[in-house]
This record gives structure tokens, sequence and C-alpha cells, in this order.
């Protein structure tokens, strides 16, 4: 069960209190920056997780302000599109309703999940891949702040890279399945506060793991892992080695 830490109490609530019951996520974003994508981000993840788990969402976009521009820089990212709030009617009984906020940013009432700022806010490097972005903020903790410098992205790529050709390497051995224990770990640290340097730690243990577990099941560990992190891990697969 997918629990959030509620930014008006500082205590966990679960992000779908009801069985498959409608969690309603609404992302609101101060402007066209840096840290306005890293809300989109934890929205993002918030409704992958929830979709893991079975939970329908309705995910939404508040406020006017650059949405263009915000809508586009976070397709590029890999991020699902978001419905405009503006242009939905009343709710539809949701038995959750989650506001994904800047640090000290307002929202209407509900739940809210809160998430650290961001440098540089006003651009990134040039020629910097979407998924090393999406990679160096999953880095850190939600709540903590976050740098896209130089440093973090090149570190970023090069974890990229290494892992891309891992998975297509473990692809080319037959299928196993992911050990309950990985599995498990992978959920607990998701399921916590969404969690993803955790998750991340799960996938670089499966990584140096010893010839006991087999290659063909750290490739459908990290495909699994994928469809929450959406780091496109298994791109390289089929491509000439």
């Amino acid at each position: 069960m997918l629990r959030i830490t509620d930014a008006r109490t500082g205590e966990f609530v679960e992000a779908a209190p009801v069985r498959r019951g409608l969690t309603r996520i609404e992302a609101h974003t101060p402007g066209h920056d840096t840290a306005s994508l890293r809300v989109l981000l934890v929205t993002d993840l918030l409704v992958r997780a929830l979709e893991l788990g079975g939970t329908p969402v309705w995910a939404l976009l508040a406020g006017r302000h650059d949405q263009a521009e915000l809508r586009a820089s976070a397709a590029a990212l890999g991020m699902r599109p978001l419905e405009d709030s503006h242009d939905v009617g009343a709710g539809l009984g949701e038995a959750q309703v989650i506001h994904v906020v800047t640090e000290g940013g307002a929202a209407p009432e509900g739940v809210r999940l809160t998430v650290g700022p961001v440098t540089p806010q006003d651009g990134l490097p040039a020629d910097t891949g979407p998924a090393a972005v999406r990679l160096a903020l999953l880095s850190r903790p939600r709540t903590a702040p976050a740098r896209l410098d130089a440093d973090a992205l090149g570190a970023a790529e090069a974890t990229l890279a290494r892992w891309r050709r891992a998975v297509a390497a473990w692809s080319r051995h037959p299928s196993r399945p992911i050990p309950e224990e990985v599995r498990g770990g992978l959920r607990a640290a998701w399921e916590s506060d969404l969690d993803m340097p955790a998750v991340l730690d799960v996938l670089r243990r499966v990584e140096q793991a010893g010839p006991e577990l087999p290659e063909g099941a750290r490739f459908e560990t990290y495909a699994y892992a994928d469809r929450l992190l959406g780091l496109e891990l298994t791109r390289d697969v089929g491509a000439p080695s």
C-alpha cells in the first residue's frame, strides 16, 4: 500500500485509502522552471506507482501560466500528459485528492505532497538528455534540494549508459523470475513515500550481485522497475552489440 507524507500534518497517509477507489492528483506549478518540472515528475511517479498497484488515477495540471511550454518540457522528459484542471467539471466521487506542490506552495484542501527546490531554476545545460534529468532528480529525496549541474547530470548520463548496456546484455539470456526479496524491496521503497533513492539502491545491489542471481532475473528486475522510473532502461535491447 502506497503511503505518502501529508505536508499539512507531517504524518503518513494512504495514497489510495479505498481499494480500487479513484485518486485525483493535481499538480500545482508556479511557472515554467525546473522546480515546476520536478513537481510534474513527482506527479508522474505518483501516477505510475498507483497504477502499478491497480488504483485508477485522474491526473490534472492546475494553474494557467506557461502551460504550453511546461507541457512540452514535461513530454520531453517522458512524463505522461495531464488534463487541464480548468477544462473539467466537478469531481467524480474520488476516494482521495492529492495536491503536489513546491515547498511552501499553496494548494486547496486535501492531502499535500511537497517537492523540494531545484537549482538552477531557469533552465538546463545544453544537450542534456531527458532521461539523465529524470535520474538526477530521482537520485535525491523528494523533499530535499536538487542540483542539475554538470556534475550531477554527467553522473546520471554515465549510470544510464552503464545500465542500458547491462540490460541489453542480460536480455540475451533466458528470462528468470524476479526474486521475491528483490521485488519486495522495490515495492517497499516506492510505497514508502515514493523513496526513489531507495529504489535506485535496490537496482545497484542487483547490478553488483554475484553469479547466484541469473542474468535473466536481473533483466526482468530492471524492466519491472522502469515501469515506475521511466528511464528507458531497455532502450538498447536488440541493438547491435
